[in-house]
């Protein structure tokens, strides 16, 4: 199969090292001659800047995967909404007719906070730009005359993204007052585990939500990673970032339930947080 990556980065271009190994052809698009996988076929193109964009014939399937520069309004609009269109309208002039499209999007769709259990059929009502942009782009996608199939990440990590294991190592995570903060997430290689799964089964759903089995109290993460890297215990209070009064992202308390992914066959390679990082960590899970 001739497969099209749009945004051949971090998950990108770890789903795009898997098909290859998989003996597919893979074309990874990205904006500048970076290093990609081997036996990824390189396309050098800007979709937030470009008028035109010359792509390969053939392509049978697509992810787009692409990340804005920046969060900012304008950012998100060029990187979902601008960006898919002209990537639909360059396949047609190359004579691509794609079996089906995967679209990376993100649980910012949701705006419940109060702990609420949250799955494909819940109400969308984002509170910030950001969600509303890519709930533009999925309505796009999924009205369009190639297949769609959108996928709703939570917080995504693994190699190379440690930011929290270090604000953890260096005492600067803190334990935030208020009620129980639920937080879900998911690690790189499971992106790229799930999204290879759904763009190989043969009728996968319109959308599916892509977290692990385990929504997680956030004072319950910090807690573990300080033991697991034998640590103090973070303190109460509010981060580096609230306390000096720089502005931050919305945030919500929500449980995100994957059985929809779980049902169509995929099993996750790091079920939990405590799997995933201590992978990073090159530790055993704590209790």
């Amino acid at each position: 199969m001739r497969v099209l990556i749009a945004g051949c980065g971090y998950v990108g271009g770890a789903l795009a090292a898997e098909l290859v190994a998989d003996g597919h052809e893979v074309f990874g698009l990205r904006r500048g001659a970076g290093e990609l996988p081997a036996g990824v076929v390189p396309v050098v193109a800007d979709l937030s800047r470009e008028v035109r964009v010359a792509l390969p014939a053939g392509v049978e399937a697509v992810c787009y995967a692409v990340a804005p520069d920046e969060y900012t309004d304008d950012a998100y609009r060029l990187a979902y909404v601008e960006g898919p269109r002209l990537l639909l309208a360059a396949l047609a002039e190359a004579g691509s007719s794609p079996r089906r499209i995967l679209f990376s999007s993100s649980t910012a769709v949701y705006g419940q906070s109060g702990g609420e259990w949250v799955d494909e059929e819940s109400e969308t009502r984002p509170p910030g730009f950001s969600g509303r942009r890519l709930l533009e782009a999925e309505a796009a996608l999924l009205g369009g005359s190639v297949p769609a199939t959108i996928v709703r990440f939570g917080g995504i990590y693994g190699p190379g993204r440690t930011r929290l294991l270090e604000s953890v190592r260096r005492g600067e995570a803190r334990l935030r007052p208020g009620g129980p903060m639920y937080t879900n997430r998911i690690h790189r290689d499971d992106c790229a585990g799930a999204l290879r799964h759904l763009l190989l089964l043969d009728e996968p759903a319109s959308l599916y939500l892509g977290v692990d089995c385990e929504p997680a109290e956030e004072r319950e993460v910090l807690c573990w990673l300080a033991r697991a890297m034998g640590v103090a215990a973070p303190l109460e209070g509010q981060g580096p970032a609230a306390a000096a009064g720089l502005p931050l992202r919305p945030r919500g308390s929500k449980r995100c339930a994957n059985a929809r992914l779980l049902a169509s066959g995929y099993r996750f390679r790091f079920p939990t947080y405590r799997e995933g990082y201590a992978a990073l960590l090159g530790a055993s899970a704590p209790r």
